[in-house]
């Protein structure tokens, strides 16, 4: 750990690391390209480039392993009684029981990299990259399907109300009503593979790979659109301020909830990779050269950088409800914390990649 001249009193202490090969076996087995999940308990659950659902104790260990059909770019979702859901290149959905027992999987016609959202009664939404769009059953049941106009690896966000946004390759951000009708589509001008946020009055936001950041309304109608100057799949964050945070690859934006830019960080970003905002107002930005940076108020110097063992993209970072917080570099697990507190759910109403550390994409759930 390398610690910036300045840095403030929130320096992070490493826990523990962990090696993916050394977890699963699989000696010049590649790492994670999806942000893991938490449980409440703490177990952590990785989903490994192999196809491996890895189970890790809150101390670092391993507990079991479930082997999946391909690769797995879909991060998981941990339902409220445990089962763990996650999309996989066999082009189907699991369902695996917190024992690590396959409990259903379901089939779609492409990869699922869409990570899935859990609503209020169960039911998980994905998408494929058949061009459609599914509501299933906690039980595997498929409850509906809607046809989008080109791939969906979009991973969906649920509002307070039940709609369920998401966006395809055919340029557009879709709303959908709980029983599958469509409430509203919103047009950019290319292929949306982020997934969105959702701020406390219902605003989503969201990138296209047209190089902007969009806010619009429940209604669907355009609040403000900003140029961020690349070509980003990078899915936003919210503080508790209602500030927006995304990396569209050369800088790190920060933007006020009325879209005016707040600061940038010159530094190059994970373009596929969110930032996480802690309890206290610090802001953590992942970076393609094994560092984790924390930004505080719009300070162009880090108060604090910190550098990992290996290079190599970083997915998503997560904060835990109990405050530690995963990043996953390389090969390699690490669980690090410091005193923002126990209750990662003050940090805002979307904190992190897919609103909190289960990654159910629903307001109001952690």
């Amino acid at each position: 750990m390398v610690l910036a001249a300045g840095a403030g009193t929130n320096q992070p202490a490493l826990l523990w690391k962990l090696s993916v090969p050394d977890l699963t076996g699989g000696g010049g087995e590649g790492g994670a390209e999806a942000a893991p999940a938490v449980a409440d308990d703490g177990t952590v659950y990785l989903a490994t480039f192999f196809g491996r659902l890895c189970a890790i104790s809150p101390a670092g260990h391993g507990i079991w392993q479930f082997q999946a059909g391909r690769e797995i770019h879909s991060a998981p979702a941990i339902g409220d009684d445990g089962t763990i859901y996650f999309g996989c290149r066999d082009w189907r959905m699991y369902a695996v029981t917190p024992a690590g027992q396959r409990k259903w999987t379901f089939p779609t016609g492409g990869w699922v990299d869409s990570s899935p959202a859990l609503g209020a009664d169960g039911t998980v939404y994905f998408g494929s990259w058949d061009g459609m769009f599914y509501a299933v059953s906690p039980d595997g049941v498929k409850k509906w399907s809607f046809a989008a106009g080109g791939i969906v690896d979009s991973s969906p966000a649920i509002g307070a109300d039940g709609t369920i946004y998401f966006g395809s390759h055919d340029n557009n951000l879709y709303a959908l009503k709980p029983d599958g009708t469509l409430r509203w589509k919103f047009a950019t001008s290319n292929a949306i593979p982020s997934s969105p946020a959702i701020g406390a009055d219902g605003t989503v936001f969201f990138t296209s790979m047209d190089h902007f950041l969009y806010a619009v309304g429940p209604d669907g109608r355009l609040a403000w659109r900003h140029d961020v100057s690349n070509i980003t799949s990078c899915s936003p964050v919210l503080d508790a301020a209602g500030n927006i945070f995304v990396s569209p690859g050369n800088f790190n934006y920060s933007l006020g909830p009325d879209g005016r830019r707040r600061y940038i960080c010159g530094a190059a970003a994970e373009t596929d990779a969110s930032a996480l905002a802690v309890p206290g107002g610090e802001v953590l930005f992942p970076h393609p050269w094994r560092y984790i940076n924390a930004y505080l108020d719009g300070n162009q110097a880090p108060l604090w950088t910190f550098e990992m063992s290996e290079g190599s993209p970083l997915p998503s970072l997560v904060m835990s409800r109990t405050g530690v917080i995963y990043a996953m570099n390389n090969r390699t697990l690490y669980a690090f914390g410091s005193n923002w507190g126990a209750d990662s759910g003050s940090a805002g109403t979307w904190p992190m990649f897919h609103a909190n550390a289960r990654h159910t994409g629903r307001v109001g759930t952690r």
